[in-house]
């Protein structure tokens, strides 16, 4: 579900109800009775459809107004797989997939550098994180996490993901500072591996650098970037998209290390690693635009951005 969809109670009852119906009738009903709940926010929530078919203008400059609204139904789809893919894992039920770049994590955990892994919300991030400790079980993982109060669903994957052996630290939107950076800092010294979101920024005050998105402008919190520059750490940027037979495809670029000459070209030294990002980000999300799961807004002033262009 959209993020700020449902209230906590009914988040936990649905997904509960789904999950127990599923495991009697069978998986077909989880992925009908989803669908339907997900055609249901597609009426009830025209503002969050809004900002979807924003966002596909931007990405389909060229089609019209029904298509945009039909890639955001899409997405609206798409998106209920994640809850579908939880169960399965839930239930002990396996999920191919393939994983290419795998081998710079692997350099890097017998080097003993440790690394920042970048992920986005394109794809199952949360799949994703279980399935790399699959992958690697000896990667030492540190996940940093925003923390909504009220979010229930939220509360499920965290649970799950420290059950798997995965270092979580949430940190709730009032806190002042958007990630625990000592502890992470320590974490990466010590030969770990944390890995965070490099596309949504959690604060209102948390500082972002510009980026071009798709010939708009974008902002992207710096927490990685800087964290990459101070520790020394290399960068690694993650992606996860589901093909059209169920199993996913993993890939993690060549490590890539922020380093500045001077203080004063620290700024730009950040600007380039988050533009770099944001450039494979796009790479990926030409070829699953549909896995786009980042329901709020993303592109500044998109209606005044595709005028001018």
């Amino acid at each position: 579900m959209p993020d700020g969809a449902a209230d906590p109670p009914m988040q936990r009852l649905f997904y509960h109800f789904l999950s127990l119906t599923a495991r009697f009738i069978g998986d077909w009903f989880f992925v009908l009775l989803s669908r339907c709940v997900a055609a249901g926010y597609f009426i009830l929530f025209p503002g969050r459809v809004r900002i979807g078919m924003d966002f596909y203008r931007a990405v389909f400059p060229h089609r019209g107004r029904f298509y945009h609204r039909y890639c955001t139904w899409r997405q609206f789809q798409n998106f209920t797989s994640l809850f579908l893919d939880r169960f399965l894992l839930q239930t002990g039920r396996e999920i191919a997939y393939t994983f290419a770049g795998r081998e710079h994590l692997l350099a890097a955990l017998q080097n003993g550098r440790g690394g920042i892994i970048l992920m986005s919300h394109m794809g199952n991030w949360e799949i994703a994180a279980h399935l790399l400790r699959r992958s690697i079980p000896d990667l030492p993982l540190m996940l940093l996490m925003g923390q909504r109060a009220r979010d229930e669903i939220e509360r499920l994957q965290k649970k799950d993901l420290a059950a798997s052996g995965i270092r979580i630290i949430a940190v709730d939107q009032t806190a002042g500072s958007p990630f625990s950076l000592v502890e992470a800092l320590s974490f990466l010294r010590s030969g770990g591996f944390v890995s965070l979101a490099g596309d949504t920024t959690w604060q209102a005050d948390e500082r972002t650098v510009t980026v071009d998105f798709l010939g708009h402008t974008a902002r992207l919190p710096e927490t990685a970037h800087t964290l990459a520059l101070v520790s020394g750490a290399p960068l690694f940027f993650f992606f996860a998209a589901k093909r059209d037979h169920g199993d996913y495809h993993f890939s993690v670029s060549a490590p890539m290390h922020v380093n500045a000459a001077s203080r004063s070209d620290r700024r730009s030294a950040i600007q380039r690693s988050a533009q770099a990002y944001a450039d494979q980000m796009q790479a990926h999300l030409k070829s699953a635009p549909f896995e786009w799961y980042h329901f709020d807004r993303f592109l500044e002033d998109p209606h005044k951005d595709v005028a001018a262009n």
